[in-house]
């Protein structure tokens, strides 16, 4: 290199570094303090100059540059990181006297009175801790099962809040510093409205989006959704600061977002204050929060304090109530599942309901709607069971219709809204259903998409859109046809309706076809149920699989063989009968056999220290995931269910168990067992 060149590279070096501080800065006033210094055409331009410079001289690369937020890799998968130290769920709490009992208790350990208590607003998003190294980030992880997580480092560092480099010079050398990461109401609706635009389906909610967001393949993509982070615990070694809230002080100096909406509550009733001043304040918000966070202000008290295996004994969680909102009915429709159900929705005027817009209720079954006495004009009261699925849990008449006796009741339909055949309701059964099995398109539609999902068939790649062009255009008759398909057939652009679109690209097509040879080695359990069977769920078709062991000894089965099977009634056994003795059905079956899919058990060897108990596991674990608790009660001879009832054996409460299930366990003198005793069963 000359003298000229390295007085350039010099010259290079130093504006590089200048424009490096000054867009730190600049990101820190607007995304952190909301206090912007600079327009943002000015911010992009200085940012357009940095990336020339790093073009032009590559020996300077940083990875906390500001040019590297949107920079990294496609992501093919997300290795499973190990948390230094485990992220703990927070215990809830639901009303002033267990807010009581968890600081009664606290002191009481602890032997002392009068104690601060930090209340904090808890963010609904997804839990994430990121990892500090002489003030660089080097790794965010999600939450997993709080043992392990996934690395999310490249997504997390597209988002602004987030520092790549620390302000100041006193932040210990390593630690991690945990928050949640959110979707902003207001860039939440703006991508909502482009995925209607390009005929998407909209998200659901910010929190699933959020989530969905971090999982991204290409931080690109990633980026583009303008998530946000506020940061709420330190963890690590050498951090000398003895108060939580000073710590979220200083942290925000660092350049961390840590939000201003907290304070130090000395007593029960500040507590109780903050928590009703936000119960209003969060419809202010510009993202969602589902309650309030309770912790020791005092830091030395965590240690004496500790933790159980599930959550910190210093910190709980009050949750608020169900949000609720009112709406006119405007009319009922009636959807068709796979297995012919017929179900009436609720249609009413859109209504802004706990962080999203419904339009929409299910009304579940014939009886539940009469049980509601809907009528048309009614005003409906929904909300949000577990603060996701809208629910109606009241109607109220129109007086003036009520006084002139003009109340016209909203009855259930006769026949099928697609194909006009006559409903049947069968005994002991709370809902109707179209018998027209094989040639209802809906239900044809249904069993499909059933077919493919992840529990079933798991045909990564395909998806219910492509589904429904596949069945509408013919490529597709029946579940053998799916493995007749090349890649040639799938590629193309397609038009599903006048506003959407469908595209498949190359790449996208050899998924397909490797998804569906792969398909080819399911278990039976689970390809007997992806075929759909009414009344067989999962657990349906593992406890069929096991008994039967073969599709022949199954199709050959009578109603008295397969009432001596557990959990199978009348109902069903009759259903499953009726299924294995249609000639359609065994024509499918025998093309899948010899496609090769999987009719037969592979035996191998278990472990029956919980034969014949029956488990209902609820809420999140530390060690296992919620599939893998349920694949621990199976593979030691014991069932998972979904419901509790007489016959449940124990109900295995993890963190953030709702209070119902927990309520109904005690009234029917179910045992409650932790995750460490369920451990101690199965050892």
């Amino acid at each position: 290199m000359t003298k000229s060149q390295q007085s350039d590279a010099f010259s290079a070096e130093k504006e590089i570094i200048s424009l490096r501080s000054r867009l730190d800065r600049y990101t820190y006033e607007y995304y952190v303090l909301d206090n912007p210094t600079v327009s943002d055409i000015e911010f992009d331009n200085l940012l357009k100059q940095l990336e020339v410079l790093e073009n032009r001289y590559p020996q300077f690369y940083s990875p906390t540059s500001p040019t590297q937020r949107v920079g990294g890799q496609i992501n093919k998968d997300f290795p499973q990181v190990t948390h230094a130290y485990p992220m703990l769920s927070l215990a809830n709490t639901y009303n002033t006297e267990e807010i009581k009992e968890f600081v009664t208790r606290a002191e009481e350990l602890l032997g002392v009175n009068n104690t601060e208590w930090v209340c904090e607003l808890k963010y609904d998003g997804l839990a994430v801790s990121l990892l500090y190294e002489n003030g660089q980030l080097v790794r965010a992880a999600t939450r997993g099962n709080g043992i392990t997580g996934d690395d999310v480092t490249s997504n997390i560092k597209t988002i602004r809040s987030v520092p790549l480099k620390l302000q100041g010079k006193d932040y210990p050398n390593r630690f991690e510093i945990r928050g949640e990461v959110i979707f902003p109401r207001k860039e939440f609706e703006e991508f909502n409205k482009r995925r209607i635009e390009n005929g998407e389906e909209p998200f659901a909610n910010p929190r699933n989006a959020a989530s969905g967001s971090l999982k991204l393949q290409d931080p690109q993509q990633t980026a583009r959704r303008k998530l946000d982070c506020y940061l709420y615990y330190i963890i690590g070694d050498g951090i000398n600061i003895p108060t939580h809230n000073e710590r979220l002080q200083k942290a925000q100096s660092w350049g961390f977002k840590t939000g201003n909406y907290r304070t130090v509550a000395r007593n029960i009733d500040q507590i109780m204050q903050f928590i009703d001043t936000w119960n209003v304040k969060r419809h202010d918000l510009d993202f969602d929060i589902d309650g309030i966070v309770i912790k020791l202000n005092n830091t030395e008290y965590w240690n004496v304090l500790g933790a159980t295996a599930k959550s910190p004994r210093w910190a709980t969680a009050y949750k608020f109530k169900a949000e609720q909102a009112q709406s006119k009915l405007t009319d009922v429709e009636y959807q068709v599942g796979r297995t012919g159900i017929v179900t009436p929705v609720a249609n009413f005027t859109p209504v802004w309901l706990a962080g999203t817009r419904v339009k929409r209720a299910t009304l579940n079954n014939a009886n539940q709607m009469y049980k509601l006495d809907l009528c048309y004009g009614d005003t409906l009261v929904i909300e949000k069971g577990g603060e996701i699925i809208p629910k109606i849990v009241e109607c109220r008449h129109d007086e003036a219709m009520l006084q002139g006796n003009t109340l016209q009741i909203v009855n259930f339909i006769k026949q099928c809204p697609v194909c006009g055949a006559e409903l049947v309701k069968e005994e002991d059964m709370s809902g109707w259903y179209c018998p027209n099995y094989n040639h209802c398109p809906p239900q044809i539609l249904g069993r499909f998409q059933h077919f493919i999902s992840k529990k079933a068939m798991n045909i990564e790649s395909l998806g219910g859109e492509k589904m429904r062009y596949l069945l509408y255009s013919k490529k597709v008759t029946d579940f053998a046809s799916l493995y007749g398909l090349t890649a040639e057939q799938l590629i193309g652009t397609y038009e599903i309706d006048d506003v959407h679109k469908l595209s498949i690209q190359q790449k996208g097509a050899e998924n397909i076809i490797t998804a569906l040879e792969k398909s080819k080695q399911v278990p039976f359990e689970r390809v007997l149920y992806a075929l759909g069977l009414r009344y067989i769920g999962e657990v349906g078709a593992k406890t069929l699989a096991r008994h039967f062991e073969n599709i022949d000894n199954l199709i050959n089965a009578d109603v008295e063989s397969l009432l001596n099977v557990e959990d199978i009634g009348q109902t069903t056994a009759k259903s499953i009968f009726d299924y294995f003795h249609n000639g359609e059905n065994l024509s499918q079956i025998e093309k899948l056999r010899n496609i090769g899919l999987q009719f037969e058990v592979k035996k191998q060897q278990t472990n029956n220290v919980l034969q014949g108990k029956t488990f209902v596991v609820s809420g999140t674990f530390s060690r296992f995931s919620r599939e893998g608790i349920k694949k621990a009660i199976e593979d030691n001879g014991g069932k998972s269910v979904s419901g509790l009832s007489s016959k449940t054996s124990y109900l295995i409460a993890g963190e953030k168990m709702g209070p119902e299930k927990k309520k109904k366990a005690l009234a029917l003198n179910i045992p409650i067992i932790t995750e460490e005793e369920f451990l101690s069963l199965i050892n």
